[in-house]
């Protein structure tokens, strides 16, 4: 097969595998309890609301000064490449995450509960039927961050 036939049908499989289905933007925080939404039933989203292994992601638990840390956490969002936030509260964060390829837009939420400084996260697709773990590991590289900056806890 010539390369410019095999790049082409490479291209169109990435394009089936990631645009078939569309989906909406995250909800706002008041629409769902913690502020997130729910994953749909498609692999390309982690949530911990999620109760089964497939969707399912550890929250983050912030140490001690939650208000400070959450600005933190924030900033920390912000340094994601690609990525803009577009709706940023005390205790909420609302972030567009654009692919660099597709410019695909997936919603990275974070909701923080004040009174035990535990961070509830989801990260989903709207367009397509699977992110190939995309974003499992934006929450996972984001945790690692953190992490090493002190911001959370190493386990929740």
């Amino acid at each position: 097969m010539p390369p410019s036939l095999n790049a082409f049908l490479k291209t169109m499989l990435i394009l089936s595998i990631t645009g078939g289905c569309s989906g909406s933007p995250a909800r706002a925080p008041e629409d769902t309890p913690y502020g997130i939404a729910e994953c749909p039933d498609r692999p390309n989203c982690v949530s911990t609301k999620a109760a089964d292994e497939r969707h399912k992601i550890e929250p983050y638990r912030l140490k001690s000064d939650f208000a400070a840390n959450w600005r933190r956490v924030e900033e920390l969002v912000a340094t994601i490449p690609r990525t803009v936030i577009v709706l940023a509260t005390d205790t909420y964060l609302h972030a567009e995450c654009r692919s660099r390829i597709f410019r695909f837009v997936d919603d990275l939420e974070l909701s923080l509960n004040l009174s035990d400084g535990v961070i509830s996260i989801r990260s989903a697709s709207r367009t397509g039927y699977s992110d190939l773990g995309v974003n499992r590991r934006r929450v996972e590289s984001l945790r690692r961050k953190l992490i090493s900056e002190g911001i959370i806890e190493n386990h929740v």
